[in-house]
């Protein structure tokens, strides 16, 4: 029987990604920024699109379809009615037509992938919500759920949810463009001087060191609905212009998505450059109060209109971890299922999911959803190793299985710093124990010192911590499985002490839950930290220096070397300063 191959991809959206099947098997995915090395690129993913024609050993004109998530006339009559009620804003919704136009022409992009090979398969367009969707719901094993994706916008809506029920997927509702939870966040993380795309996860970490003394004047920013939510559009400029911008890295940028009526709200905004002031820590924590406030009112509303106690959920806006974690407190729903790449990256699976339910209407195979990326052997290391001349200064050595985990885990009772780069390299924004740094938990200089030896980031942001998963209860006031590190659960307080190093200020932590059949190798090195210490938990934070993780061996050498990270281990092999 011929295989079938189904390439999704992320395009014309920041983090663009390419993933394949093969019949119904998910094989490969990656982002594009992790070859170009520029974060959250919205360049065309020719590279990650390469990767999984690799992993996947064909070429481009053995595809028979590729999906992007994207629908070109998705809404195409609200855009036009829109255009009609709002004649200024010609020129955003003619930069919206020009993307569809772009993605109309796609297969010239495809094309030019292979010289020697022709894409003759079918393109498909989906739905950007239904993407979102399908990269979560496929994957959470419910027989009938709610689903919820929250976002930015994409295909002219910022919402949308539905059921999923005798094996349908229904999407009922959507909130449409100019309204979305994920365009107020934004302009806040931009009002607070943190301008870059992506920026949102930096309040989110300085919430927790405020006071919610702004929550009168944000709830006049955005508010509760019957049915969802709308923003009070006088405070934003987003819907009146095209406030998106590309620098010649393929990087988006922002003009500033809100209005000169916000500063009259809030006061002065904060530049980039200045100092962060207890104002602006309470203005943090008053936004992160209200969004959590409209998001748990609308799962509130989702719960009593399906009845229903499982959901999935997905969009940009998932990545608000500290959110996630008051689900289950301060909602009806029971179970709740986040991908480990629930935002526009995602998405590429999600496209390919969906087409494949439509064509094949079969289960989803799936080994791993964590790991999907580039992997290499310890001889591909070896030539590495060879191959720099500045690693001879260093001590190197090739251990067995055994040695290797005991000689990493008391360098990590020794509180040193190491990157550990195993496996495929993880899928989602998340280092879940194969391109991360790794440190010991319980350490209370350690996070300080990460920052100055590697790091070099702002003081007031958390570390994350990984956690045998049959001991998270012990430590966490949670009992279920966070494999993704998607949500942000309390630290039992007599345990605070222990692990100050993960431990916020507010007594939270953003927890991986380690199961040794999803990370064989990370799992047995935390549970020989744990019969030298007695403690469960390491330090994981994503092995780079504000770049994007590493993917290869020479990234991770090269992130070693110009920093002061102590040990460097690359699969079976340890580099050594002393």
């Amino acid at each position: 029987m011929t295989d079938n191959y189904l390439i999704g991809i992320n395009f014309l959206h920041s983090d663009t990604s390419a993933s394949i099947f093969k019949n119904n098997e998910l094989i490969a995915a990656a982002e594009e920024e992790r070859f170009v090395r520029i974060k959250h690129t919205s360049n065309f993913p020719e590279n990650a699109i390469k990767y999984c024609l690799s992993v996947a050993n064909i070429n481009i004109s053995q595809v028979n379809i590729i999906s992007v998530n994207s629908n070109p006339i998705q809404s195409l009559g609200r855009k036009i009615l829109f255009t009609l009620k709002n004649p200024n804003s010609f020129s955003l919704v003619y930069s919206s037509l020009n993307n569809m136009r772009k993605k109309i022409s796609l297969k010239k992009l495809i094309q030019n992938l292979d010289n020697k090979n022709n894409f003759n398969g079918k393109i498909e367009y989906i739905d950007h919500h239904e993407s979102h969707i399908s990269s979560s719901l496929y994957f959470s094993n419910f027989n009938e759920c709610v689903n919820l994706s929250l976002d930015g916008f994409g295909d002219f809506s910022s919402s949308a949810w539905g059921t999923f029920k005798n094996n349908k997927n229904i999407i009922d509702e959507r909130v449409f463009f100019p309204h979305s939870l994920g365009i107020f966040y934004q302009a806040l993380t931009q009002f607070l001087g943190f301008k870059n795309y992506g920026d949102e996860y930096k309040v989110m970490g300085l919430s927790s060191y405020g006071k919610p003394r702004f929550i009168d004047e944000i709830s006049k920013i955005v508010y509760s609905t019957t049915n969802g939510f709308e923003l009070n559009l006088k405070y934003f400029e987003h819907h009146k212009k095209n406030i998106i911008k590309k620098n010649i890295n393929g990087q988006l940028e922002y003009d500033n998505l809100y209005s000169k009526e916000l500063i009259n709200l809030l006061g002065k905004e904060r530049n980039p450059d200045d100092i962060i002031t207890d104002k602006h820590k309470d203005i943090a924590k008053s936004a992160q109060f209200v969004y959590e406030k409209i998001f748990l009112n609308l799962l509130n509303h989702l719960y009593k209109k399906y009845k229903i106690r499982n959901l999935t959920l997905s969009g940009g806006c998932i990545m608000n971890s500290v959110a996630n974690g008051k689900i289950l407190k301060k909602s009806p729903f029971t179970k709740i299922y986040i991908p480990p790449n629930p935002g526009d990256a995602g998405g590429s699976i999600g496209s390919a999911v969906t087409s494949l339910k439509r064509k094949i209407n079969k289960n989803i195979i799936l080994k791993n959803y964590s790991y999907l990326g580039n992997k290499y052997s310890s001889k591909d290391i070896e030539r590495y190793i060879l191959n720099n001349n500045e690693l001879k200064k260093f001590k190197i050595e090739k251990n067995n299985e055994e040695d290797l985990i005991n000689k990493t885990a008391s360098f990590l009772t020794e509180s040193k710093i190491i990157g550990w780069f195993q496996g495929r390299m993880e899928w989602g924004p998340r280092a879940l124990g194969n391109r991360s740094i790794l440190a010991d938990a319980r350490n209370p200089k350690i996070k300080d010192i990460i920052n100055l030896k590697i790091k070099r980031r702002e003081s007031f942001r958390p570390f994350a911590p990984s956690v045998l998963s049959e001991f998270s209860n012990d430590w966490f006031e949670i009992n279920k499985e966070v494999p993704y590190m998607s949500e942000v659960y309390p630290v039992k307080f007599e345990k605070q002490k222990i692990l100050p190093a993960i431990t916020h200020v507010d007594g939270t932590g953003r927890l991986q839950t380690v199961k040794k059949q999803d990370n064989e190798r990370y799992y047995d090195l935390i549970f020989k930290f744990y019969q030298l210490t007695s403690v469960p938990v390491i330090l994981n934070t994503s092995f780079n220096e504000n770049e994007p993780i590493v993917r290869n061996p020479q990234e991770a050498i090269n992130c070693f070397l110009r920093t002061n990270m102590d040990i460097l281990v690359l699969e079976d092999w340890i580099i050594r300063r002393s």
